[in-house]
């Protein structure tokens, strides 16, 4: 009887030793590793799951032991909501601490380029830009943008695609300030611009009904609202002009458009002569082919495209610049009076 007491008193004592060691050893092995001045970085990949993400946090030292992490997941019903991205941790983070920063998806932050593209800027004028502040290759982005190749978004249907265009996404690239991560390449840059479009279009209420009601192609409108861009500097305008534009259409006039040439010869002239006028043989030509020209010249401005898409009416069909500086226009309904307009746009710059 006392020899079976005695086995059932040790028993008793490996176990309870067993459970301390156990115990000792699963309250070590959660506890955090040794501290260190330099940050760890942890890349976690969209759809990947706590195993694997508990053996790349042991892998890396943040923590000593991946099972117990994952066990202490569970206890703690946690790891469902962990989020993708890169993260910085210091040794000796506790177990909470990273579960925190996980589920809160405190991502390193990425370096990010910033540039503006003015209203009215071409495709050509963008390149430049884009190219002075060192983001991107001139060739390859005039590529993208005349062939469009690889872009993709809900306006790709309505790009022109017509002999003679000289850009296909002249027009689609929206003036903006932008913020993109550093090293994006030319085609990240374009597809954003032109995603930008695409939003600010649909955010035009009743847009494609509107577009419908005009008889309209969105090519034929964005190139008028380009020509409105290049055209007009006071606001109060715009809807004017766009109504001029039309006017002169309807009739059968050519538009005689100054901005028109101007976007042939590249780079803008102060002052254009009749024989640049009249020499450049190109659909664009707006003083030798009628209609419009086979797409837009530049990047409108929302207003611009609001302004083609509800123009202003009137009888007028000519315009010309006041010369006094303000960069508003006379405006006249016949010919008569346009050259009337002219003499007073002279007698202003006197």
């Amino acid at each position: 009887m006392k020899k079976a007491l005695k086995w059932l008193v040790a028993i008793v004592l490996v176990i309870i030793v067993a459970g301390a060691g156990a115990g000792w050893y699963v309250y070590t092995g959660m506890q955090p590793v040794k501290k260190a001045e330099a940050p760890v970085k942890i890349t976690i990949e969209p759809g990947t799951g706590t195993n694997k993400i508990a053996g790349e946090l042991e892998d890396q030292g943040l923590i000593k032991n991946s099972y117990l992490f994952l066990a202490y997941l569970k206890w703690k019903s946690e790891g469902s909501r962990f989020q993708a991205g890169v993260y910085e941790m210091n040794p000796g983070v506790t177990y909470d601490e990273i579960i925190a920063k996980l589920n809160s998806g405190d991502v390193v932050k990425a370096e990010m380029i910033r540039f503006t593209i003015p209203e009215g800027f071409t495709v050509a004028q963008m390149a430049e830009k884009l190219v002075e502040q060192g983001f991107a290759d001139k060739e390859v982005f005039l590529d993208l943008a005349k062939r469009a190749e690889g872009i993709e978004g809900g306006l790709i249907d309505d790009l022109p695609d017509r002999e003679g265009v000289t850009y296909k996404l002249e027009g689609y690239l929206f003036p903006e300030t932008y913020e993109l991560k550093k090293g994006s390449t030319e085609a990240e840059i374009v597809q954003r611009m032109f995603d930008e479009t695409n939003t600010r279009l649909n955010g035009i209420p009743d847009f494609r009904e509107k577009l419908a009601e005009r008889g309209l192609s969105l090519n034929e409108l964005m190139t008028v609202a380009s020509l409105v861009e290049r055209e007009v500097v006071a606001d109060s305008e715009r809807g004017l002009v766009a109504g001029v534009i039309y006017n002169r259409l309807a009739q059968g006039m050519k538009l005689e458009i100054d901005a028109t040439v101007q976007y042939l010869l590249g780079k803008p002239k102060e002052r254009l002569l009749n024989s640049d006028l009249r020499s450049v043989d190109s659909p664009y030509n707006t003083y030798l082919y009628e209609g419009l020209p086979p797409g837009p010249i530049a990047a409108p401005s929302l207003k611009s495209v609001e302004a083609a898409l509800a123009p202003e009416a009137s009888d007028y069909l000519f315009y010309v610049t006041k010369k006094d500086g303000s960069g508003e226009h006379l405006f006249a309904k016949t010919y008569n009076e346009h050259l009337k307009n002219i003499e007073k746009s002279k007698a202003m710059a006197e």
